[in-house]
């Protein structure tokens, strides 16, 4: 007997049947999937920044390194994305060989299997660099190391499975694809009505158990070019073959595409994007039970085994290619501003430039930070489910922002498409990462506070876990245990976010950081107060929580800014407090922390409860809403590190694509070079109102070289200035007439005439 659960327990215990969401079998997979990691420690309230500042730094190895530097190198050197997205809408065959041979498919894939055993941190690193060259060919060998059978068959495959097909995904005999997406199941993959049926039927000459499959797939990567897809379908035993129950739940396996029924090869074109893309299906499709990843049982395990793949891929892939966008854009966009004039003076010294130039510098420092701190939890061992799911939104939207903000810079430069416009198919991509893994809109609205209030809170899984017990009295005892420790929680995470609050973090716990310690400090404050609110939220709506979609939409925004400064902070620190990327950082605290009251306004602005609403605003923001953003002064100043070659600008945009006789980003860094270099020549001719540098040689206030010099830089510039014209037949068939485009057009206006 207890008094204590008993008397006050039980009641609550009652009431919490009716309050605490209920989970449906995928929510509850999903939910089981992955690991929980420095999410968790926000979600406390009092995150432990030793934790954070111990946690060793992505690093690749020699052999890694060596890859980047050489195959790598050598692909980027073969891609030409003019002619692959314009020409030959696919990469070359060149290229499709050189990618299998060098085992570019089989970088995840462990060596005893003959593939590369790469760190998660050098797939992030490999798919980053191409992605400065080609999206069709990121695209093209992320896919592989991602969500497909290769990781599936290396987490849930048996021996036989692995020894068989792993070799063959590593030396690209096998190109893989998963088919996930249906059309009547796009997120929602509880609608899916692929299906397979456990019977006995013949394959390869022999009778055995196995099941009938019937499929319609759309949007699969690598799928038109596929010889293994990776099906998930779900599975139904109406003959009881294999049990007593006729439903047996999302199911995954191999389909070789080369078996009868298979229909493959047609081809999508994702926002115009040339990667293998496409639909496929399968008509009474039949596969023995043997073929099903993880064998007979690992029936109706599919989608667990997808989520906590999901938990992995989704944190390396899109990730790694919008680090690599955003830090292009960086790169290009200081570079262009710094040499393109208006009005007789760089439009870099602009401030309606350098308010987006700021914006672009910091998301490349901020995505990539969180991209390292991401790997090096995965490199642990650790599947942050929550974390790979912020990281997938944040950074495809950031990028998308990032790009935005320097098409705009480049105006004209960047809307001319052509061998030289090198940001206007990586704008063209940007809503293929918006929707992929996961849409932006689903993820932020239902996913990352959604599962990540359960999954990230200190007890609320535990206590849900014992509502959902069959035996009363051994949930009863569970839940007990588990509520009395969340209501000690609650009740410091209250007077910590008070205090914090009303002191504005001035006592708040932080590391001896330099300048960064004031931040560790508000981040601190934020986090008691998002504790809190979150707490105050699931009391007072339960399960109704999950339909105010706006409201988990809010909280995720908090939590997702919550990691993404932990990274900013956890970079800086790591590199070793480089001053001149204090600016950077800066930026992205004020950026975050705007975000972070904002959002803490609207939840208190829209939460049902009022006076709960009014009761936390008293607690953690009696003051209102107070961070303004970015002062002028830090974004001059975070600007101006990708205007100058420096150590800060190769920090902040490391190990891009170089390609010597690349026409577009080589030439702009060409440019970029001779123009800073004869910045000085250049102002001494304008103090002396004179533009001719042969003039100006002739009167002394330059030498000979100096013109010269001044001479190629200008050059170099008006070449980068210049965008791509065609011939009007080489753009549109119809223009194909021997007269002529004029003849053309006056025979077009006489046959419309005489119509």
């Amino acid at each position: 007997m207890s008094f204590r659960r008993d008397t006050l327990s039980k009641p609550i215990f009652s009431w919490a049947h009716g309050v605490l969401p209920a989970m449906s079998a995928t929510e509850r997979e999903a939910l089981e999937a992955g690991d929980v990691w420095w999410d968790a420690d926000l979600f406390t309230g009092n995150p432990d920044w030793s934790k954070l500042l111990k946690i060793a730094p992505a690093k690749l190895t020699e052999e890694e390194q060596a890859f980047l530097n050489g195959p790598v190198d050598e692909l980027c050197a073969m891609l030409d994305e003019w002619k692959i997205f314009w020409e030959w809408r696919d990469l070359p065959p060149d290229v499709w060989h050189f990618v299998k041979h060098e085992k570019f498919f089989g970088m995840i894939i462990p060596k005893e299997f003959g593939g590369l055993g790469f760190s998660p941190y050098a797939h992030s690193e490999v798919v980053r660099k191409i992605s400065t060259r080609s999206i069709a060919a990121a695209v093209t060998v992320m896919v592989p190391n991602s969500l497909g059978p290769g990781e599936l068959l290396m987490r849930f495959g048996t021996k036989e499975q692995q020894e068989r097909w792993l070799p063959r995904l590593a030396d690209g005999r096998d190109i893989p694809c998963f088919g996930l997406t249906s059309p009547e199941a796009g997120s929602d993959a509880a609608s899916m009505v692929d299906t397979g049926t456990i019977c006995k039927g013949t394959f390869e000459d022999r009778e055995v158990v196995g099941l009938r499959l019937n499929w319609h797939k759309r949007y699969i990567t690598l799928g038109p070019v596929a010889t293994l897809l990776g099906l998930a379908f779900k599975a139904y035993d109406p003959e009881h073959l294999v049990g007593p129950e006729e439903e047996l739940g999302i199911t995954v396996a191999l389909i070789p595409t080369n078996l009868p029924g298979v229909e493959i090869g047609q081809r999508h074109l994702p926002s115009m994007q040339v990667f293998q893309n496409g639909p496929n299906w399968g008509r009474d499709v039949f596969i023995p039970l043997d073929y099903v990843i993880g064998g007979k049982e690992r029936l109706g395990q599919g989608w667990k085994m997808l989520m906590t793949a999901l938990a992995a891929g989704r944190g390396i892939s899109l990730p790694s290619l919008s680090a690599a966008g955003a830090a292009y854009a960086a790169r290009t966009t200081g570079a262009y501003a710094r040499i393109r004039e208006q009005f007789g003076i760089s439009i870099s010294k602009f401030e309606g430039v350098e308010e987006p130039l700021a914006r672009i510098v910091a998301t490349a420092y901020q995505l990539d930070a969180a991209r390292r701190l991401t790997c090096a939890a995965l490199n642990a061992g650790v599947h942050p489910a929550i974390i790979s799911g912020i990281m997938k939104l944040h950074a495809t939207e950031r990028m998308r922002t990032a790009i935005d903000d320097a098409m705009d810079i480049h105006g004209g430069k960047a809307v001319i498409d052509g061998p030289q416009n090198y940001l206007g198919n990586l704008h063209r991509a940007v809503p293929v990462g918006i929707t992929v893994e996961g849409a932006n809109i689903l993820t932020r609205n239902l996913i990352v506070f959604g599962q990540g209030a359960i999954r990230a809170h200190p007890y609320l899984l535990d206590e849900m876990n014992a509502l959902a017990d069959s035996d009363r009295e051994r949930g009863l005892a569970a839940f007990d245990k588990a509520f009395w420790k969340h209501v000690g929680h609650s009740l410091r995470t209250l007077f910590r976010a008070f205090g914090r609050s009303w002191t504005f973090g001035a006592f708040a716990p932080a590391p001896d950081a330099g300048d960064a310690t004031p931040f560790y400090r508000q981040l601190s404050r934020y986090s008691a107060a998002f504790a809190l609110c979150a707490d105050m939220a699931l009391l007072t709506l339960g399960g109704a929580l999950k339909r105010k979609e706006m409201l988990s939409a809010r909280f995720g925004d908090i939590l997702s800014e919550l990691y993404l400064l932990s990274a900013a902070l956890k970079r800086w620190h790591d590199e070793g407090r480089q001053k001149e990327d204090f600016a950077a950082l800066e930026w992205c605290m004020a950026s975050g922390f705007r975000t972070i009251e904002n959002r803490l306004a609207e939840i208190l602005a829209n939460l049902p409860n009022r006076f709960v609403a009014g009761f936390l605003k008293l607690m953690i923001q009696p003051f209102g809403a107070r961070v303004l953003g970015p002062s002028d002064r830090v974004v001059h100043q975070c600007a101006s590190l990708v205007l100058e070659p420096s150590a800060a600008r190769e920090r902040l945009t490391p190990d891009l694509a170089h390609v010597d006789d690349d026409g577009g980003f080589a030439r702009l860094e060409r440019a970029f070079m001779l123009a800073v270099g004869t910045d000085a020549i250049a102002k001494r001719m304008r103090a002396a109102h004179v533009r001719d540098w042969k003039e100006a040689v002739t009167k002394g206030v330059i030498t000979q070289a100096e013109g010269e010099q001044l001479s190629a830089a200008r050059k170099a510039v008006t070449e980068v200035i210049e965008v791509d014209d065609f011939a009007p037949e080489a753009l549109s068939p119809i223009y194909k007439k021997t007269g002529g485009v004029h003849q053309f057009f006056q025979e077009l206006g006489e046959q419309r005439a005489a119509s």
